[in-house]
């Protein structure tokens, strides 16, 4: 989910708060992104990203330094935070929203759909299963059985298909670009010569750990409080860690400006409850991330290697003790406090303000926002008090593991054994060209510049108009059903119209192309590439103080298989790579179309009124446009949904988190009914085909199962259990359908199924 500050935050923050299905794809680090993702500062919070596996936004405080950048997009609003795991035009409809919808955007195009007979893939199910014992095996139970996950992922499924699509096309675009000896300092030299010094690992294995050196020395004389501070401050710029991070990201109250976002974090685990519980799987993750760090030390030739492990793992354990709770992280209300700079100083004295952001590059600072109050002073505390070499043993280990990727193969594979096989249960590293492909089609990165070609070759046109009057039938799908609903009154559903009348759709990709002429880049030396392209982001993101925020920009490229809405534009995003089966086809059945790219608008969409998003209005500024009687009303059925969920246990003793995830099962709960409205109205009033046996209602929701079709390695599920704000995909599926009384009746389910609801324990919000 953003404006540049908002979008480009967001992916920083995603950078920062993904969690480590996506570190096999960025360029950033799994450690960067968890830093900020334990902070929470997700910028997808006023935006919506969805990245890969769940509708959110991402932008999050990064261990404070790069989290910074994420911050304006929401991480809970992307469509698939993680979904794939590893992880524009501008559209804006004049149209006044009424309450009926254009006809369905049915197989125009006389060519065979890509999956099944009519876009859906119906040898995947399992016939042995009764729909309303578990409607995602019954969608799709016999991939569950057959499909066996790569070696190199810790979960596969629809996002993930089209996601390697996206990469082989991508590696394609670079491949033609390096053998066309593209001008030097041109675009396409850049990206294939990105690519080429990553792909040199002759020459990266030869250096080893020599590209540090430097970085090392300088982080070794830090001998005072005072200089511990300054490095804090350039954590971003060196590649390192911090307790403290921002970024600057659209002022909530008022979006038009650029803002200061500083928020707590820089551990090095998942989530605080890795650090705070004594689990047989988190003590088994400190005992080998203790020994992990020692390994690290030891490449750089670190004397009391393990002493210094301990001490770090004892600084982050006193960092997670004042970490707020997940579901506080998301709640809006309480990481809103904006407050000027001399108050800020005043109130979290015992840092020299002044110093860090002077390190950092920001020399004039009239306010901020800070994310985590209660939290800043015990941390300051902490500081202050611990030892200065405790904190540059912490900022040395994470300046090594944070630049693995781009050093040596021994040194980029133990950073792999840890964060991919250790945390998440994966054995084998993705082939490097795809971990090539994912550095540099990264948004931070040159992902932009690869894009536009993307979009040249692989994004028809005419499948632009067809999402256009998706949306705009959505749109009067949500309309119509603001209307009928009897939980609220007449003043908070004219201000809910407003909202609606002016979200903003941008399809496919911007129409405004990020300059990237400045960045250097060569053939023969990949850290310094890395290093490069990171001062310029850092550049850009403190150049926007005193700027005003982009609403052209965004927060993905148009090759990633996602969606999200930002909460600061009141906008929703659809990048090419989405748009695409099992999501949309031309040529698929419109009830397909519907159960799939239809949900996901009305996803995106439905982030606008979910339980976060909802304290923002029509022009995406956080304040309350509800009546007290409404909102409480609205609460009544959000803490229902959130109590269905929270009886889910995917792991025997881990269960998903209610409250952490209601915003997205908000979105999948209400995405799904306004896209069901939405089909009904493209109707108009005719009864739809039946194709191969199977009603409309019926081939609508197997399009809904088969778009969260994924399977997971245990460790994985954990890990996304205590750091994804999405439910797993089997409750993206079985906790939506059974909230549907059409669905009740499109397969005869009954009372006694396992899935049933009794009508009143029904939740259907929009």
């Amino acid at each position: 989910m953003l404006d540049k500050s908002t979008l480009y935050r967001g992916l920083l923050y995603a950078w920062w708060s993904l969690p480590s299905c996506l570190s096999e794809y960025k360029s950033i680090t799994f450690l960067d992104l968890l830093v900020a993702y334990s902070s929470k500062q997700i910028r997808y919070t006023p935006v919506s990203l969805d990245n890969n596996d769940d509708f959110g936004s991402f932008k999050m405080s990064l261990s404070a330094n790069k989290l910074s950048i994420a911050l304006s997009i929401s991480i809970a609003n992307l469509l698939t935070a993680c979904g794939t795991e590893e992880n524009q035009i501008v559209v804006t409809s004049s149209t006044e929203v009424t309450a009926t919808a254009q006809p369905a955007a049915v197989n125009t195009n006389s060519s065979a759909p890509e999956l099944g007979s009519f876009g859906i893939d119906m040898s995947h199910q399992d016939i042995n299963t009764q729909p309303g014992d578990d409607f995602f095996r019954y969608a799709n139970g016999l991939w569950l059985d057959t499909f066996e996950l790569p070696a190199s992922r810790s979960n596969y499924g629809s996002f993930t298909v089209l996601s390697d699509r996206s990469d082989q096309r991508v590696r394609n675009i670079i491949d033609d670009l390096a053998n066309t000896e593209p001008a030097q300092g041109s675009v396409e030299q850049k990206v294939s010569d990105y690519y080429l010094s990553y792909m040199n690992t002759e020459v990266l294995n030869e250096r080893g750990i020599s590209p540090l050196l430097p970085g090392l020395s300088a982080l070794s004389e830090i001998d005072t409080r005072e200089e511990l501070i300054q490095g804090f401050g350039r954590a971003f710029i060196d590649n390192t860690a911090t307790p403290f991070g921002f970024y600057v990201g659209a002022d909530r109250s008022d979006p038009d400006r650029h803002q200061v976002v500083l928020s707590v974090g820089g551990i090095g685990l998942p989530d605080r409850d890795y650090y705070l519980f004594d689990t047989d799987q988190f003590q088994n993750v400190r005992s080998e991330y203790l020994s992990h760090i020692a390994r690290v030390f030891d490449f750089a030739n670190i004397e009391n290697a393990q002493a210094k492990a301990e001490a770090i793992l004892g600084l982050e354990t006193k960092i997670a003790e004042h970490l707020w709770p997940r579901d506080q992280r998301r709640n809006r209300d309480l990481t809103y406090n904006p407050m000027s700079f001399s108050e800020f100083k005043t109130e979290f004295s015992g840092i020299d303000w002044d110093a860090y952001f002077l390190a950092a590059g920001v020399t004039e600072l009239e306010d901020l926002n800070v994310s985590f109050p209660s939290a800043m002073t015990p941390i300051i505390e902490l500081v202050n008090s611990a030892p200065v070499e405790d904190w540059v043993a912490y900022m040395t280990y994470r300046y090594i593991v944070d630049s693995a990727p781009v050093l040596s193969e021994e040194i980029d594979n133990e950073r792999f054994h840890f964060y991919s096989t250790i945390l998440s249960g994966v054995p084998e590293q993705r082939e490097r060209w795809e971990r090539g492909v994912a550095r540099i089609g990264a948004l931070n990165s040159l992902g932009l510049a690869v894009g536009q070609v993307y979009v040249q070759r692989h994004f028809p046109e005419s499948a632009k108009q067809q999402m256009v009057e998706l949306v705009e039938n959505l749109r009067a799908a949500v309309a119509q059903s603001i209307d009928e609903i009897d939980w609220m009154g007449p003043q908070t559903k004219e201000e809910a119209h407003m909202k609606l009348q002016s979200f903003r759709p941008k399809i496919a990709y911007p129409d405004e192309w990020k300059d990237l002429s400045s960045i250097e880049i060569t053939r023969n030396d990949l850290f310094a590439n890395a290093q490069n392209i990171r001062e310029f982001n850092w550049e850009d993101e403190i150049n926007r103080l005193g700027q005003p925020t982009n609403r052209e920009e965004w927060g993905m490229t148009p090759q990633t298989v996602n969606a999200y809405y930002n909460s600061s534009f009141n906008e929703i995003v659809f990048p090419a790579g989405i748009l695409q089966p099992p999501f949309f086809d031309p040529s698929a059945d419109a009830a397909v179309n519907y159960g799939g790219i239809g949900a996901v608008i009305g996803h995106e969409m439905g982030h606008g009124f979910d339980d976060q998003g909802s304290k923002s209005d029509h022009a995406g500024i956080q304040r309350n446009w509800w009546t007290d009687e409404d909102r409480a009303n609205f609460e009544v059925l959000t803490t229902a949904l959130a109590e269905q969920y929270d009886q889910f246990e995917p792991v025997p003793g881990y269960f998903v988190d209610g409250n952490f995830t209601l915003g997205e099962n908000i979105g999948d709960v209400g995405g799904l009914s306004l896209a069901y409205r939405a089909y009904q109205m493209s109707l108009n009033g005719d009864e739809a085909p039946v194709i191969d046996g199977l009603s409309g209602d019926q081939r609508f929701f197997l399009a809904w199962a088969q778009v969260w079709q994924r399977k997971y390695r245990q460790d994985e599920l954990i890990q996304r259990l205590t750091t994804d704000p999405h439910s797993p995909a089997e409750y993206r599926v079985n906790g939506v359908v059974r909230n549907f009384d059409e669905w009740y009746e499109a397969f005869d389910v009954q009372p006694g199924d396992e899935l049933y609801l009794p009508p009143g324990e029904r939740i259907r919000i929009w």
